[in-house]
């Protein structure tokens, strides 16, 4: 595996590159100090992944892995973030471009499992058997325009507002009565009635309607019938909530966001539910979390919310030793649907004692949910 690595001596140590070249022949680290030097290296071969410091002389870490993903999209980006920001989430536009983020100092073992794990992924969704299931699919769910709209206007535009956000919604009638039925919900009501789109922005807060706008446009399009629909999105909801609460308010809004994502496999024509079927040689259907994955892929959605998507049935395929947005997301759709949480991922996580708690936001959230009914 060729890992070209973007920055300074002061932040990626000798000891680092000693550690990636002791790993044996098949492991050849690169160096560039700067993003042009970088991006020589990468124009002149592909190199497996690019882990980049978050200060260069010369480009933004956010440019320089857009650059990459460009001209090797198959390249994994790993992007190297300061460890006094790690109570704050990436700049949105960084988790556009980069598959993962590592705290500075980096600690060799911490960028193995990286690497493991996005390889283990990468290789599920390059599945040649995954990609010709898919294909026979006739059609596929578009992705999700006004979602993407909305995350678009405010990531690049600070000073948008309440009143730019409730126009957009309200282009899709069918989505504004849906964001005003919900804002009105035992979920979200700690008060008046409203009527209008601008009040329920408020009520909602934006990351919180982004996700409502989602589950409305993904679960709209669903060959299901009405009543199978709005419970797959009713449990979605709850698990997209119940995720939130379990991640630092950094990662919360991912959480959320692949929670409400996780069964989106169960939308797509001839798939396996995981839950009910399990994987058998004589079943060739691809099982509904993977399938999920990949068309998040297609849609070009963060690969923290993908990855959670794969693997939220299997937490601890993800060879990531913290609890993250795939444990979260495991833990919120095993208690919302009922199922056996993974105890010993949880252990190995350190987060075992936390579960009676969760359980707790859990059986609150559903008994909103039953009121709401």
């Amino acid at each position: 595996m060729r890992i070209l690595l973007v920055g300074d001596e002061a932040s990626l140590s000798a000891e680092l590159l000693d550690f990636i070249a002791d790993l044996g022949e098949e492991w050849q680290p690169l160096t560039a100090a700067d993003g042009q030097t970088a991006m020589s290296i990468v124009s002149a071969s592909p190199v497996d992944a690019v882990i980049a410091c978050p200060t260069l002389p010369d480009l933004t870490a956010t440019t320089l892995l857009g650059q990459i993903r460009t001209l090797r999209p198959e390249t994994i980006r790993i992007a190297l973030v300061e460890a006094p920001q790690g109570n704050r989430p990436p700049p949105a536009r960084l988790i556009g471009v980069a598959h993962r983020f590592l705290p500075l100092p980096l600690a060799p073992e911490v960028l193995l499992e990286a690497l493991t794990s996005l390889e283990e992924l990468r290789e599920l969704l390059d599945s040649e058997r995954l990609r010709s299931a898919i294909g026979r699919i006739e059609k596929l769910p578009s992705p999700p325009h006004l979602y993407l709209s909305l995350t678009q206007a405010l990531e690049h535009d600070d000073d948008t507002d309440t009143a730019d956000v409730a126009k957009l919604v309200s282009a899709d009638p069918a989505i504004a009565a849906k964001v005003l039925q919900l804002s009105n919900s035992a979920f979200f009501n700690s008060g008046r009635t409203i009527s209008d789109l601008r009040s329920a922005v408020t009520r909602l807060g934006l990351a919180t309607l982004r996700d409502l706008v989602l589950a409305s446009e993904v679960f709209s399009a669903s060959a299901l019938s009405g009543a199978e629909r709005n419970a797959l999105q009713q449990r979605a909801l709850l698990a997209s909530r119940l995720a939130a609460k379990l991640l630092p308010e950094s990662s919360a809004e991912l959480g959320a966001t692949a929670a409400l994502l996780a069964d989106i496999g169960l939308l797509l024509p001839g798939v396996r539910n995981e839950r009910t079927e399990p994987a058998s040689d004589a079943d060739p259907r691809p099982g509904h979390s993977e399938a999920g994955a990949y068309l998040l892929g297609l849609w070009g959605l963060p690969m923290p919310i993908i990855e959670a998507v794969a693997f939220h049935l299997q937490p601890q395929r993800s060879n990531t030793r913290s609890f993250w947005v795939t444990g979260a997301v495991h833990v919120a759709l095993a208690l919302v649907n009922g199922e056996p949480v993974d105890e010993e991922y949880l252990q190995r996580a350190g987060v075992l004692g936390k579960l009676p708690q969760w359980r707790d936001h859990a059986n609150g959230l559903m008994g909103l949910a039953t009121a709401d009914a």
